[in-house]
């Protein structure tokens, strides 16, 4: 049984100035549209359709809070990089997403999703370089593991891994597969601290 089961959607927004009050803890949930961000949540919650899943990526478009308890929230991020939304929207989400990492007091750590065949991609830096400098702590799921061997895999993982310890010494990384329901027990355990 998952250790988040009890979660409940909480509200939507789509400007920093709605954010909600609350003197509790956030974990926020980012990634390029695509990645399996929605799947992720949905496989760590342990609820089929907690998150919105699209073959259409860029359909998250607003700030999504999820309650676990009264105090502790997972907050789905818009999905980041999709070409064909319009430059406006774009723009917005880029603006909502920045304000967001950089000044949110209740964020306690980021948890950012990697497809496993196309990391670290400039977007995926840009939101390194976004969080970073608040020295939190960041989590990296390369998402959709059972795509490749394990050994490529496993080959991907200490690539990024040996990346981020140079670049990103405050990250963490491993594998995760929605389908295989594989690395769960290790991010619910790197959440639970940041929750505890």
């Amino acid at each position: 049984m998952s250790r988040f089961n009890n979660v409940t959607f909480y509200t939507s927004v789509n400007d920093v100035r709605d954010l909600p009050l609350h003197t509790g803890i956030e974990i926020a949930f980012a990634g390029r549209s695509n990645a399996g961000k929605s799947s992720a949540i949905n496989t760590l919650t342990n609820r089929s359709r907690l998150a919105f899943v699209s073959k259409t990526p860029g359909r998250t478009q607003l700030i999504n809070y999820f309650q676990l308890k009264t105090d502790h929230f997972f907050v789905d991020l818009p999905g980041y990089g999709y070409a064909k939304v319009p430059d406006p929207i774009r723009l917005h989400w880029q603006d909502l997403l920045s304000s967001y990492l950089q000044t949110r007091q209740a964020l306690k750590g980021l948890v950012l999703i990697m497809d496993i065949r196309h990391p670290l991609k400039p977007l995926d830096i840009k939101m390194l370089d976004w969080f970073s400098p608040t020295g939190k702590a960041i989590h990296i799921l390369l998402t959709k593991a059972d795509k490749l061997s394990s050994q490529r895999a496993s080959t991907t993982l200490k690539d990024v891994a040996l990346y981020l310890n140079g670049a990103y010494p405050q990250c963490s990384v491993q594998l995760f597969s929605s389908l295989a329901a594989t690395g769960v027990e290790e991010a619910t355990a790197v959440i639970s601290k940041w929750l505890a």
